[in-house]
Order: structure tokens, then sequence, then C-alpha cells
């Protein structure tokens, strides 16, 4: 029985065209299930001198059968052998073509912020958001014990005074202490509040910050960059207006409101002119340079964009929402 088995599966081997057909002939006699594992598997129901004998033998065809099969299949792998019709490749047919992904329509919305930014001669800043208590709040004019820290619902560390960075502003401060006016910088970055989510607001946000530094900055500077950024995003038609408000970091403050479709006045982001404590705090001459910042979210802009009505969705991986942009 033996016997015939190795000169049955050598005569196979031996006559294989095709790697596919040594894979099948593998499995066939040495398989899990192949010819010669069930033989070995049965040698239990053999006497102990007849199970010697054939054990030996049938180890003995296995090793061969192996080797054979490996050499076989190295030839096959590292010379032109001949195939069968199914096993043909036409390397003129094109490629398959892979399915793409697409960006997230936050992705798409900072980029189309960061381009129209760009144009306007601003560059594209980045900072760590792990912060210091310093750049966070102290050299943005909020020191300790200021009332103005109960709006930021900070995520503070173990390893204090580090912090989850509440705002992108903290950018603003380690870029002024580096570079000398004039400068323009937007600040595009994912921010951290222990706040309670709902439709529009969420603990990890994303914010864009802005500052303008120069000698003759005015609101009206402002007013002028803000229209232009939002007549590009939104389009021409678009209506904006300024509302006093106050923010610690600038005087004076206010917020920019957009008009909607439906004729009501929606929030956009808070700004104003930077305080002199802040260009204090960086080595600038308040009486020598002005300037002005403003920061809204990158969510917000998203939503009215687009029309969505939730912000839980951006983080949902949801392809039945993903793949509408």
């Amino acid at each position: 029985m033996l016997n015939k088995l190795k000169q049955d599966a050598f005569k196979k081997i031996e006559e294989a065209k095709t790697l596919k057909e040594m894979e099948a002939f593998y499995r066939q006699y040495l398989g899990r299930k192949g010819e010669l594992s069930r033989f070995l598997r049965s040698l239990g129901d053999f006497p102990e001198k007849e199970r010697k004998e054939k054990g030996k033998l049938a180890n003995q065809i296995k090793e061969e059968l192996s080797k054979l099969i490996e050499k076989k299949k190295k030839e096959f792998q590292t010379s032109g052998f001949k195939v069968q019709s199914e096993d043909k490749l036409d390397i003129t047919a094109p490629g398959l073509k892979l399915p793409q992904g697409h960006l997230h329509p936050m992705t798409l919305v900072q980029r189309k912020v960061e381009e129209i930014f760009q144009g306007m001669g601003f560059l594209v800043a980045d900072g760590p958001e792990i912060e210091t208590e310093y750049y966070n709040f102290n050299a943005l004019n909020i020191p300790q014990n200021h009332p103005a820290r109960d709006l930021w619902d900070t995520f503070w560390l173990k390893d204090a005074p580090l912090l989850l960075r509440t705002h992108t502003s903290p950018v603003q401060v380690r870029y002024m202490e580096k570079h000398s006016p004039a400068l323009r910088i937007i600040v595009p970055g994912r921010c951290f509040r222990h706040e309670a989510t709902d439709t529009t607001h969420e603990a990890v946000f994303h914010q864009v910050e802005g500052l303008m530094v120069d000698k003759d900055v005015s609101v009206g500077n402002f007013k002028a960059v803000i229209e232009g950024f939002l007549k590009q995003f939104f389009g021409p038609d678009t209506k904006m207006r300024l509302r006093p408000s106050y923010f610690p970091f600038v005087e004076p403050g206010f917020e920019i409101d957009i008009k909607r479709k439906q004729g009501d006045w929606l929030e956009l982001m808070g700004a104003g002119m930077v305080h002199p404590n802040v260009f204090k705090s960086v080595g600038y001459k308040a009486n020598r340079w002005q300037g002005f910042a403003f920061g809204f979210g990158l969510e917000r802009l998203t939503m009215i964009k687009y029309g969505i009505d939730n912000i839980r969705l951006f983080f949902d991986n949801d392809l039945r929402f993903l793949k509408q942009f």
C-alpha cells in the first residue's frame, strides 16, 4: 500500500505543470486529511513490530515527498514553466481598479479655510495639544483666579501645570515669541474642554485661530479680512455683523454673526484687537504694534456649510454620512 502510494504521488508530482496543481497534491498526500497523514494516524491499529516498520517507511516517504514538492515549487517560481490556460497572465491587461476613499468633510473645510487665508497672505502655524498653564492662560491675560477661567472647562493633567489646550490661542503666543512683526498666521487644530456634549458641542473639537500684527492694524482691517473670507467661503451675498463682547486677551472684543437664508443671525466667531498685556508677555512694544485676533470652530463652519444639524456625525465614522461628501 505504501509503495503504491509513493509511486502514484511521485508520478503525479513529476507530471505537474502548475503551482496550483502542486498545492493540490500537497493537500492530497501531506495535508491534515491527506492520504499519508491518515495512514500515520492509523498506525495504532497495527501490532507493535509491524507498526514500527510501517511507521518508519511512512515517515521516510513523507520526507521524500516534502522535499520533492518543495523542489518543484521552487522550479515553478524561478523558471519559465508552462502553465494551463487558467493560469495565464496577460501583462498588457489593465489592472483592477482599487476602491478610492475620500476626504472627511472636516478636512475639506479645513483645506478650504487654509487656501482662502493663504491667498490673503496668512501662514499656517501649529503648536502642541498638551500645553502649560502659562501659554494657555497666563500669557493670554488670564491669570490665576481670573473669573474668565471658568469659561474654559479645562482638562488638567496629573503633571501640573500641564493641561489639554482649551483653544488654539496659545500658538499665537508661541509664534510671537519666535517671530518679529509684521506677521499674519492662522492656527487650525484640535482643542479639548470638559463639557457636556449635545448636538452642537463636543469635548473634543477643532478651532481655527487667526492673528495679524503690524504697525497700523485696525478694526477696519479685521472687518475687511473676515468679510473677504466669509464671502469666499459661503458666497458673495454673505452678510455679517459685529457685536460687542468680552474676551480677556482682546480689547475691544466683539463677536461676528452671519445672516442665514432663514433670515436669522447666527454667531460664528469671537474676535478683537490684541490686548496690550498679551504683547507685553511676548516682548512686543504695545505702543508700536497693533493687531487683531479671531477664533472660530471648524465644526460649526462645516455644519453651516453643509446643513448638518448634529456635531456627533463627524465622529461616528458612519459611511452613510461620510460618502455624501
